[in-house]
């Protein structure tokens, strides 16, 4: 891209190339907009490096029932959403949707979990999500090599998981398969309104778009006040490891412990407010390792072959933001936590609604970035 080019030439230009925009920019390409993707590249805090790539149904919208509603539906187009990027891009990504367990070494934790399961079942306007309480005996006939610090836990036959490492892969294939104008190391420090459209810039120069769309992770928090928008978001820390190959044990991923399709197994996820620290911490990979052997104790004759931390995108809720700006039509913005769970939602029906510049009412309009600002709303 050279420096200066004139404005209003993209149609819409995506700000951030991650999971999140590049199924965004993925289904606006599908639906035949010209897309720009500017990306800052792997120099970014990308929520992807942390992601455990579960597709994750269960107890999702505990206090927030069109949040489970949205999960969902996100869960049920996996199968075609998957098979579509495989068809046009030939990598698999290794979905499967085999239900998931989340597990209790506790009965303080299985009581824990029974009282969430309780709590959601009482909301009103909860979709229906099929789960089973099972004891040790009930968890080891699914995962026969569990350790016997296992009281039990809970199965949904929803849940699944993916190589996140080939969706991403895929979805950019498929991005370049379908002429969007991807852009990295192109950090994105302004974006100024100007009547019919935008102009977004950086050290590497200058463009106009139409629309633009705010993907950026926690980068969205800077960049939303630009166009009118209310995008709070916080950077929450995570640690994973990587294991080296094992014969298969574990056919169900579980919420800390899954076996990936080449037969590494992935540990973790810890929960860390650090900033932007993305240091390693051995004692909190020590925690993690130990809860992991309890669990399968196998797994104390594995080798890490890895580790890292990441931060994710948290919000203050918890739950995804997806706004259009009310001062500045044409301006969207789009930030989440679980974005391979949400991955189809993104692809086929956020990018419509931006499509439609957001006229659509419904579902995602408890999403708006409004719902933080308590006088506005009083």
């Amino acid at each position: 891209m050279s420096e200066g080019e004139k404005f209003g030439e993209v149609e819409i230009a995506i700000v951030g190339g991650g999971i999140t925009g590049a199924s965004l920019a993925w289904g606006l390409s599908r639906l035949g907009k010209k897309v720009l993707v500017l990306d800052e590249g792997d120099v970014a805090f990308r929520a992807s490096r942390g992601n455990f790539a579960l597709i994750w149904v269960q107890l999702k919208g505990l206090g927030f029932p069109a949040y489970a509603h949205w999960t969902n539906w996100a869960a049920d187009a996996w199968p075609g959403f998957a098979q579509t990027l495989s068809d046009q891009t030939g990598i698999d990504i290794a979905f499967r949707r085999s239900g998931g367990l989340t597990l209790a070494l506790s009965d303080d934790e299985m009581e824990k979990q029974a009282k969430a399961w309780a709590r959601l079942r009482e909301q009103p306007d909860m979709p229906a999500c099929p789960h089973e309480r099972l004891d040790h005996d009930g968890i080891g006939r699914l995962l026969p090599d569990i350790g016997p610090d296992v009281v039990g836990g809970f199965y949904c036959p929803r849940d699944g998981h993916v190589n996140v490492l080939r969706l991403f892969a895929a979805l950019h294939r498929g991005l370049a398969l379908s002429g969007v104008d991807y852009r990295a190391d192109h950090r994105v420090d302004a974006i100024v309104p100007d009547g019919t459209g935008f102009r977004l810039s950086g050290a590497w120069g200058e463009v106009g778009s139409a629309k633009v769309v705010l993907a950026a992770g926690l980068g969205n928090a800077v960049l939303a006040s630009m166009i009118g928008l209310t995008m709070p978001v916080r950077p929450v820390g995570g640690h994973v490891m990587v294991t080296e190959k094992a014969r298969p044990f574990l056919r169900y991923p579980t919420t800390s412990v899954r076996q990936t399709d080449d037969g590494g197994v992935m540990i973790g996820t810890s929960q860390e407010e650090r900033g932007f620290d993305t240091s390693v911490s051995p004692a909190v990979l020590s925690t993690l390792a130990e809860r992991a052997i309890r669990t399968f104790p196998l797994l104390g004759r594995l080798n890490v072959v890895r580790s890292w931390s990441a931060l994710r995108i948290m919000t203050p809720d918890g739950f995804p933001i997806y706004d259009r700006s009310l001062r500045y039509p044409g301006a969207f913005g789009a930030t989440c936590h679980s974005g391979v769970t949400l991955a189809p939602a993104h692809a086929l029906r956020l990018a419509s609604w931006i499509a439609e510049d957001g006229s659509s009412s419904g579902l995602l309009d408890v999403f708006r970035g409004r719902r933080f600002d308590v006088p506005a709303l009083a």
